[in-house]
C-alpha cells in the first residue's frame, strides 16, 4: 500500500509542475511589446524625438480653455496624439515627433 501511496504522490507533483510549465511559458507566445515611455525614452535619448515636454509646451497653450488629457505615442509613425477636452468635446492633435510641428488635427 505504500508503494501506490508513493507512486500518486509522485504523479500528482509531475502534473502540477507540469501545469505550471505549461502557464508560465505558452506556446506561440510573443514576447512582450515594450512600454511607450520606454520607446519615447530611447528615442529621445538617441536623438531620433524630441522631447515629450519640449512638444507639449508648443501645443498645449495653442489651445486655451481645453483640458490636455495626456499623450500616445506611435512610435512607427514618429507621431504623438494629444488629447484635449473641453466639455463634452474631445479634439486630438498629432504631432510629429521628429519635428514637433502639428500633422494633423480631428475633433474641431
Amino acid at each position: 500500500m505504500k508503494k501506490v501511496e508513493e507512486v500518486m504522490v509522485r504523479f500528482r507533483l509531475l502534473a502540477c509542475m507540469a501545469c505550471c510549465l505549461a502557464a508560465a511559458a505558452p506556446a506561440g507566445a510573443h514576447p512582450p511589446r515594450p512600454r511607450d515611455q520606454d520607446v519615447a525614452f530611447r528615442g529621445t535619448r538617441d536623438g531620433r524625438f524630441m522631447p515629450l515636454r519640449a512638444i507639449e509646451a508648443r501645443i498645449v497653450p495653442r489651445l486655451p480653455g481645453f483640458d490636455y488629457l495626456g499623450p500616445e505615442l506611435d512610435a512607427e509613425a514618429a507621431r504623438y496624439r494629444l488629447k484635449f477636452m473641453r466639455g463634452s468635446q474631445v479634439v486630438w492633435i498629432d504631432v510629429d515627433a521628429r519635428t514637433g510641428e502639428i500633422i494633423a488635427r480631428s475633433g474641431f
